[in-house]
């Protein structure tokens, strides 16, 4: 879970330049607002990470587990290299939405903030579908939770600065902190394939057993 949560605070580096506007809106005059904010963010992350835990779990059940932490894998460190101008699409929809936030930007009640971070947890964005990807291979809607959860705390302490200092931070620094971001993902990826490897390695790649469902006679 540790993973979680530095995975989302090496990912606010990048939310500042996709989210900043929207967190300097929303501070206004309360600090609180943004906390509310985040807070909301988290929640529908958590959300997120038990529907895709259970679906997981379910391809556990019918024991896809290890082929599925492979795909996943592979499927991380290839949403890191697929070019992202191949999806204009997700782009043209996050500018679009951000424009139906503006009626409760304006609002600036604790409720219009804390159903805008709702609301911004279902925007596009590439780190957090590769966060959702670590949900789907944890098959368990409790760690699923508990994964998008911290994932989403741990890009609060960039972003909550953000909202109190009200300044975004230089291009150039940003840029380089953003490099990290690809390097972790695709290390994530890797382990995700290792551990679905059935190495028998403890921690990194454990003996997974076949499911099977246990059912009770009694006579």
């Amino acid at each position: 879970m540790l993973v979680a949560f530095i995975t989302g605070l090496l990912g606010s580096f990048h939310c500042v330049g996709m989210c900043g506007g929207i967190v300097l809106a929303v501070q206004a005059k309360h600090w609180q607002n943004a906390l509310i904010y985040h807070l909301g963010r988290s929640l529908m992350y958590a959300m997120i990470g038990l529907l895709f835990g259970l679906f997981g779990r379910g391809l556990y059940v019918a024991g896809f587990q290890q082929y599925l932490s492979i795909f996943l894998g592979i499927c991380m460190i290839g949403f890191v290299l697929l070019p992202t101008q191949n999806f204009p699409f997700l782009y043209q929809f996050y500018q679009k939405a951000k424009q139906l936030f503006k009626p409760l930007q304006i609002q600036n009640s604790f409720l219009s903030t804390f159903t805008l971070g709702i609301l911004n947890g279902l925007l596009p964005c590439g780190l957090v579908y590769a966060a959702v990807f670590v949900a789907i291979a944890t098959a368990d809607a409790f760690y699923g939770a508990s994964y998008m959860f911290l994932f989403g705390l741990g890009t609060m302490p960039m972003l909550f600065a953000l909202s109190i200092s009200g300044k975004i931070m230089p291009v150039s620094i940003r840029f380089k902190l953003n490099k990290l971001i690809p390097v972790f993902v695709v290390c994530v990826g890797i382990l995700l394939i290792i551990r679905g490897l059935n190495l028998n390695i403890p921690y990194l790649s454990p003996y997974i057993e076949p499911y099977q469902e246990i059912t009770s006679c009694h006579g």
